[in-house]
């Protein structure tokens, strides 16, 4: 296995939870990490080594989802919500107090604004350096700030409320 290969591999997680804020839907996240890794491998002789992988892989990501959402709305399509099947299987109360939180969370994620969402996946979910997700999004460092001020009010709002 190449390092190329093996780099991709070790992302994994970052990518699947990145494409699921944008995707909001487990089954759609899958689908959009899947394409985005296929794109990538298809492009990996436009990758510079040296340059941040996972930087990369995220804007690809990001050009995918895109993709995505401008077919769907051609198309005019409908997702079933995955509100329903989240507590299956739990047991424990500390575990549906857990999924109860996360539940709040992934609610008040998926009410905020597409641009806030974005900017708060990459630098408080994902880690990424204000610059790093500023690049990502092609967005001016100002605009980044402001959508992440905006977006952890909005989410600290709705969480309080829940």
């Amino acid at each position: 296995m190449q390092a190329f290969e093996r780099e991709l591999l070790t992302l994994l997680p970052r990518l699947r939870r990145f494409a699921r804020s944008l995707a909001r839907d487990a089954a759609d996240a899958d689908d959009l990490t899947q394409v985005a890794l296929e794109r990538a491998l298809k492009a990996r002789d436009q990758w510079q080594p040296g340059t941040r992988l996972d930087a990369w892989m995220m804007r690809i990501m990001r050009n995918c989802w895109i993709d995505e959402v401008r077919s769907r709305t051609r198309r005019a399509q409908t997702f079933a919500p995955e509100e329903a099947g989240l507590s299956v299987g739990v047991a424990a109360n500390e575990d549906i107090e857990r999924a109860a939180e996360m539940h709040d969370v992934d609610k008040a994620m998926n009410r905020l604004p597409a641009e806030q969402r974005e900017v708060i996946a990459l630098v408080l979910v994902e880690g990424l350096a204000y610059k790093e997700a500023a690049d990502i999004l092609d967005i001016p460092m100002g605009t980044l700030t402001s959508r992440l001020t905006r977006g952890r009010q909005a989410l600290a709002r709705m969480l309080e409320a829940a």
